[in-house]
């Protein structure tokens, strides 16, 4: 028999109100028994659900994603679930996608590093999550990558590279990401409305590798000219970067509009007014356009619709005023800061202007010119001096603490983390603290995984992490599994290139190997630190400890690539100490004894350039394949190669690489450049005292530019593909320095 209808009509309103209640539930979406009733998604999970799959393929299946309304408190996300079941809960696309980072590395114990990852040691059946697990973020902004980054990380990746590098950063929390490129399009366009042909725009825009420079208002037209068809290209790819990290609830962050335009602009525009900027390292910079003047506003308003119609609205825009030398002339800075603002509110109502925290800037006079609750200052030395107050500095204006953890790219292993750990929690909890977020800012990404995973965790984590207990789970998910030799080598790692004192440097030496040869060489790069910041012993302990690691986890992506770049790291520790000895032989004439220092030497960077060309993540091939790849004819794959070599080597012409010092700023411990570069490069150099020491003479000169320059000019083809087996020539390593002690 059917039930009573008013017994009936009870349980349709038993139903109702159970539904009703669970529906206002904060963060819980309404269910009735195992059914979820439907209800309006706060988002899309389709973009989260997309990246699962492209990081886990069919265990992404594994996965329930549940969107749920960000509160005001800001995102976050909750794990929880059975084995096989595990469900996450968030706040945007890439919420979710930083709860499922979260998952994959308390949870399953693995790693998802940038590079190197251990998911091939996933179980089929993914691990249940033990109650539930929820994590906030503790600031709003977690902003990524610095001006420099397409210059010295690659401006000739394609489209699934930027996709890769942006799920990593999802999964490890960060939303807000600098998007430069297909910039040069913007200027292109609307300077053409401003007296200047498409092909005088051509020329002066550099080579895609050096236009972060250009952006930055320091050089122009260098590597040049670039095609239209390039412009073009570039133009496509930052719209797609733009929409996918819209798609995942992230901020694309485009460049404003803050005055740069080429030579002769007040000619062509009456009533313009330009501030020549002089020189920037022994390039001529770009004028700037006073934005006080009348023409300034005409031309933001063109800058900003050519950029809506090509990359779409965003909420927050980069722009640094008189970066790195840069005059203000007769225009007042605060009144200019005022207009640039104004313009961009004008363009982009309610925008925040975000800007880098960089030697003086900004200034108290810039600040006062501006509605600072619109503006986020990206410090960029919060982990290099001591004795910093930026409460009183800035005036209260939000901030993000930064850290720039390495200068062009350098491949050298370690970073401030000490200060990360002891200073962040510590100025967010200040009263009245103005801190308001992170700022991932190396100058190239894609090297020391550890330092990004641990500097992003910081918005994650309700209080200080205590660096030790975090180093050790580290390492104990790193290769997918806890190893005792695996804890203590990154227990060494924490204790030396991970523990540098602060005060004066924000990243690690450089490499000898890759220095202008000379006996008193101390640096490559010239503005890098002059000695080795930690004990070099840690890190030769740490290779002896990892090359002990369990065989089943030795075939991990991380540990193969956390295998070659400490050994790397530990010989080139090594030159700091043997080139000193070939000196003092040298000053001693004691030929028989140099010459036996320069065979150690040689025999080293031999071995490194081997060591380095056994990892994909340690050749020179990629790049330039790269770079070819985007020309159309061979004229202009040459053209684009040349700017791909330059970056790396000589940077410039003979004057910016010389005498403005800029000569192997991004110097890297790559397969091509230690064997065609580094190695033959001090090999001559020794040749020439040899032949000194034989003579009574003085040595050679030699033009290293002219070398140098010769090598950024060539096209032979490198490999792509690594060679050799990396445990075996980290042994090699080991057995070479143990021989040299």
């Amino acid at each position: 028999m059917g039930r009573h209808p008013i017994l009936r009509c009870r349980h349709v309103l038993a139903v109702v109100l159970l539904v009703a209640a669970a529906a206002v539930l904060p963060g819980a979406p309404p269910r009735w028994g195992d059914r979820a009733v439907a209800a309006p998604p706060a988002f899309d999970t389709a973009p989260a659900r997309a990246g699962l799959e492209r990081l886990l393929a069919t265990r992404a299946r594994q996965f329930t994603l549940v969107p749920v309304e960000r509160p005001d408190s800001g995102d976050y996300f909750t794990l929880s679930g059975k084995a096989g079941r595990i469900e996450i809960r968030g706040t945007s696309p890439a919420t979710l996608l930083a709860g499922a980072g979260w998952y994959l590395e308390r949870v399953a114990g693995v790693d998802v590093g940038w590079p190197g990852d251990s998911l091939g040691r996933l179980p089929a059946t993914l691990p249940g999550v033990t109650g539930a697990l929820t994590r906030s973020a503790n600031v709003p902004h977690r902003y990524a990558l610095n001006d420099t980054d397409e210059g010295y990380s690659g401006a000739y990746r394609d489209f699934d590279a930027y996709r890769r590098d942006i799920d990593l950063m999802a999964l490890h929390g960060v939303n807000e990401v600098f998007v430069p490129t297909g910039t040069d399009h913007v200027y292109h366009r609307a300077l053409q409305e401003f007296g200047y042909s498409a092909a005088e725009l051509r020329n002066w825009l550099p080579g895609p590798a050096h236009q972060p420079w250009w952006m930055l208002q320091n050089m122009s037209g260098f590597a040049g000219p670039v095609s239209e068809r390039l412009v073009e290209a570039r133009a496509a790819l930052g719209a797609r970067i733009a929409d996918h990290l819209r798609s995942l609830g992230m901020t694309p962050v485009l460049p404003g509009f803050f005055g740069t335009v080429p030579p002769g602009f007040a000619a062509r525009n009456p009533g313009a007014v330009t501030v020549p900027q002089g020189r920037w390292v022994g390039f001529d910079r770009p004028d700037w356009l006073d934005p006080t003047g009348p023409v300034f506003d005409r031309l933001a308003a063109v800058f900003y619709r050519v950029q809506r119609e090509r990359f779409g609205d965003s909420g927050m825009y980069k722009m640094d005023l008189l970066h790195e030398g840069g005059t203000p002339g007769p225009v007042d800075v605060a009144s200019a800061a005022r207009a640039v603002q104004r313009a961009l509110d004008t363009a982009h109502p309610g925008a925040t202007w975000a800007m880098l925290g960089w030697q003086r800037n900004p200034t108290a006079a810039f600040l006062s010119g501006v509605d600072r609750g619109r503006v986020l200052i990206l410090d960029g030395l919060s982990d290099r001096y001591d004795g910093l107050d930026r409460e009183t500095e800035w005036g209260g204006t939000p901030y993000a603490f930064g850290s720039i953890a390495n200068f062009g790219g350098h491949t050298s292993l370690g970073a401030n983390t000490g200060a990360w750990v002891s200073r962040f929690h510590a100025w967010l909890a200040e009263p009245g603290s103005a801190l308001r977020g992170i700022a991932y800012l190396p100058e190239g990404t894609g090297g020391n995984p550890a330092g990004f995973d641990l500097f992003t965790e910081l918005a994650w984590q309700p209080g200080r992490i205590d660096q030790r207990a975090w180093f050790a789970d580290y390492a104990a998910r790193r290769y997918g599994g806890a190893d005792p030799h695996a804890a203590a080598a990154w227990e060494q790692l924490r204790l030396g290139p991970y523990t540098m004192a602060t005060g004066t440097w924000s990243e690690p030496q450089d490499s000898l190997f890759a220095a202008r040869p000379s006996l008193t060489a101390n640096t490559a790069a010239r503005w890098s630190p002059t000695a080795l910041r930690y004990d070099a012993a840690t890190v030769e302990r740490a290779l002896s400890e990892l090359l002990r690691v369990a065989p089943g986890l030795r075939t991990t992506d991380a540990y193969r690539y956390d295998l070659v770049d400490v050994a790397r790291q530990a010989l080139t520790n090594r030159g700091r100490v043997l080139l000193p000895r070939v000196r003092a032989a040298y000053e001693a004439k004691d030929l028989e004894r140099f010459r036996a220092l320069v065979r150690e030497w040689n025999a080293d960077m031999e071995l490194l350039g081997r060591l380095v060309g056994s990892d994909r993540r340690f050749l020179l091939g990629p790049w330039l394949e790269d770079a070819r790849s985007w020309g159309a004819d061979p004229a202009e794959r040459d053209r684009l190669e040349y700017d791909a070599r330059s970056i790396l080597t000589t940077w410039g012409g003979r004057v910016p690489s010389e005498t403005g010092g800029l000569r192997d700023y991004a110097n890297r411990e790559w397969d091509g450049l230690v064997r065609e570069v580094y190695a033959p490069r001090w090999a001559a150099y020794f040749a020439t005292l040899d032949d000194a020491l034989v003579t009574g003479g003085t040595p050679a000169a030699v033009d290293w530019f002219a070398r140098d320059d010769a090598w950024a000019r060539d096209h032979r083809p490198h490999p792509t593909v690594p060679a050799g087996d990396p445990h075996a020539l980290a042994e090699e390593v080991r057995a070479a320095l143990e021989a040299a002690a």
